[in-house]
């Protein structure tokens, strides 16, 4: 019941029920990447989407498939042969909102202080 809920009501818990009959109705299975993630095309049509195993997060589409569904490639990687390069990097989080997001030195969220400044700075006060 909770999954049918989530389903319904968020579009971020993999797909909603419009994008699912939209997919039913229209989209051609096309394959799926290392993450689970699985793409689509548009029968007769245009459109390419793919429907996250777990949580919409675009950062989880692979290379290959985002040049597939960018429109860089009409070949997708499970036709193409597609190999990841040695110098492409493997998936990381966004950590952006999370404890782990980054934080440059002097961020007020940081748990060190900012450096003192160096006396050629000097703040702006009304009246002078």
């Amino acid at each position: 019941m909770k999954h049918l809920l989530l389903t319904f009501f968020t579009w971020w818990n993999s797909d909603t029920w419009g994008t699912r009959f939209f997919t039913w109705r229209k989209g051609e299975f096309v394959g799926t990447d290392e993450f689970g993630n699985k793409y689509y095309k548009e029968r007769g049509g245009k459109r390419r989407w793919v429907i996250y195993k777990n949580l919409a997060e675009a950062s989880m589409i692979p290379a290959g498939w985002h040049g597939w569904m960018h429109y860089r490639t009409d070949t997708p990687p499970t036709e193409s042969g597609y190999v990841t390069r040695e110098w492409e990097k493997p998936h990381s989080p966004n950590f952006t909102g999370t404890p782990n997001a980054y934080r440059p030195k002097g961020s007020l969220l940081t748990p060190e202080q900012r450096p003192e400044v160096t006396g050629d700075y000097h703040a702006w006060t009304p009246g002078e």
